[in-house]
């Protein structure tokens, strides 16, 4: 599984963060199904094509292609070289769960959000 972080730009100050990712992980979810209680979440296709689970919907999009997941709206993801668009608590918490030993399912919490499975 590769997964890599590219240029961000905004910050905690900002409305809004923008982070390009490459993720390629073959038929596997790049996140366990989880739920943002307050933000939401945006991706927009660079290159490849990027899996959704949107509540029970499925979908695969290509690029030029965005999704939006709506706050309360669970999802996961998987594949390609995307944008993805949240808000500074939301890539708080993308920063925290890639550090090393760190607690997850509790790092969710702290940032509104709850992994589902």
């Amino acid at each position: 599984m590769a997964t890599r972080l590219g240029s961000r730009l905004g910050g905690s100050d900002d409305d809004f963060v923008i982070m390009q990712w490459t993720a390629e992980v073959g038929d596997h979810w790049i996140a366990p199904v989880h739920v943002h209680h307050e933000d939401d979440e945006a991706w927009y296709v660079l290159r490849g094509t990027l899996g959704f689970r949107l509540g029970d919907e499925q979908l695969e999009v290509g690029p030029g292609s965005a999704v939006l997941a709506r706050r309360g709206t669970p999802h996961t993801y998987r594949n390609a070289e995307y944008l993805l668009v949240v808000p500074p608590r939301i890539a708080s918490l993308i920063d925290a769960v890639h550090e090393p030993g760190a607690d997850a399912p509790a790092l969710f919490r702290a940032h509104a959000s709850e992994i589902l499975a």
